[in-house]
């Protein structure tokens, strides 16, 4: 009984006390003080990424690259770019300098994985990040994704059929459209069965908030437990695979586990779990701002009607202008200089990647919606550099697909009171959207 209270309360507790109570107590506080980080993490939470673009002017009025309390941080394109590729910069957070809080971190580990921990690609750099993503980057080559389009276009098909078919006035977008259409993608290209898909969707949106610093004791639990739920899942499908191995990513990466050079079962884990929640997670956001932003202009959505070559374009634009993650973090590896500055090896720099979206140096009369822009493509969306988003050219072509087949079908679309931002701070998209069609 010791044994277990430990295990599921006190170390649990003791982990967010420092890992998100402690965080967030300085957070408040600097915030009082007027620190600009401080004021973008608490204003990220009230309002919708547009609405920022007020504190992103501000942000690189004050420097391109600004010392805060947290950390570096830059809303400038060109500094956004040069700290994500630089090799003197690398991805995760430094540990603690405190060597009594690196000892308490340490005893309340646990084994269960974590996206932005290693070793998830998201936390790694050097000869693990080059190993892991070379075992699942031939899979979402521009060549392989476009090769996709047809079965994206069935699955797009059979859920407005499905919608459709409901006769409701009313449909929540979300759950009935945006979240399915990329959920059952790659799940199909993971070798997830169709009945597990509403499970992984589950697991999904449970460990969204794990990107996020200083979450409630609530909401801890809530990521704790939707990780740990899906790690377990991950050990069963995975041993699953490997006994019955398909025509599939997962299926292959299973099979590196016994293979020179391969992966242990802890990699192997963490980047399958990696690849298939960001697989679908961001893309539920690209489609859910998609539709508010095409709700708000209408006279772009007209464009787009009139001119429907324009649709890749206007995901790219959409993905500048309400990008699904505001921000990304990295670590000083080796003393390095970036914008004049000089920056000491474990300080923190935060690129703010939606304020790179909106840097006026790049992109004219940036906080203007236009579906024709010339340079959308230009974003930092899908991040830059050794990181840049393995899954980007899978989104585009979702993204495109999914949108240009929703509005043929329902030309009337319209957006109703109701629509819920998700509260999570990094990811940035839609909750709940109602619609009628």
């Amino acid at each position: 009984m010791r044994v277990s209270l430990m295990t599921t309360t006190v170390r649990p507790a003791v982990r967010w006390s420092v890992e998100h109570a402690l965080p967030r107590q300085v957070l408040r506080m600097s915030e009082k003080r007027g620190d600009i980080q401080a004021r973008l993490v608490a204003e990220s939470r009230h309002v919708a990424t547009p609405d920022l673009a007020g504190l992103f002017d501000e942000i690189r009025g004050r420097g391109r690259l600004v010392r805060t309390d947290l950390a570096y941080l830059t809303a400038t394109h060109e500094v956004c770019r040069e700290v994500l590729s630089s090799p003197d910069v690398k991805a995760g957070f430094p540990a603690p300098d405190n060597p009594a809080i690196a000892r308490i971190l340490d005893w309340t580990k646990t084994e269960t994985l974590h996206p932005v921990q290693p070793p998830s690609l998201l936390a790694v750099d050097g000869p693990d990040h080059t190993r892991y993503r070379k075992l699942v980057t031939k899979v979402f080559t521009v060549k392989a994704v476009e090769a996709l389009r047809g079965r994206v276009e069935e699955i797009a098909a059979g859920l407005l059929d499905e919608i459709a078919a409901s006769g409701a006035d009313q449909v929540e977008l979300v759950e009935a459209y945006c979240s399915r259409l990329p959920v059952a993608m790659i799940t199909e290209i993971l070798g997830v069965p169709p009945q597990d898909q509403d499970l992984v969707r589950g697991f999904g949106s449970a460990a969204a908030p794990s990107l996020d610093m200083g979450l409630s004791w609530k909401m801890f639990r809530s990521v704790d437990n939707g990780l740990t739920e899906f790690d377990t899942w991950l050990d069963q499908h995975l041993e699953n695979l490997r006994r019955n191995p398909g025509d599939n990513l997962m299926s292959k990466l299973a099979a590196t586990r016994d293979e020179e050079g391969g992966l242990n079962l802890v990699e192997l884990k963490a980047t399958a779990g990696l690849v298939l929640a960001a697989g679908f997670e961001t893309t539920v956001n690209l489609l859910s701002n998609a539709i508010a932003l095409l709700h708000d202009h209408p006279e772009q959505r007209e464009l787009l009607k009139a001119e429907p070559e324009r649709w890749s374009n206007a995901v790219d634009e959409v993905l500048r202008f309400d990008p699904p993650v505001l921000l990304t973090g990295r670590k000083v590896d080796k003393a390095t200089t970036i914008a004049g500055v000089d920056l000491r090896p474990g300080v923190v720099v935060t690129t703010v990647l939606a304020g790179a979206n909106r840097d006026p140096e790049v992109f004219t009369d940036p906080n203007t919606f236009d579906v024709t822009r010339e340079n959308a493509k230009d974003h930092m969306a899908f991040s830059a550099g050794r990181h840049y988003c393995l899954g980007a050219s899978l989104a585009r072509l979702e993204g495109e697909v999914a949108l240009r087949a929703l509005y043929e079908r329902f030309p009337d679309l319209q957006v109703l009171p109701g629509a819920q931002r998700r509260k999570t701070r990094v990811l940035r998209g839609f909750q709940v959207l109602p619609a009628t069609v």
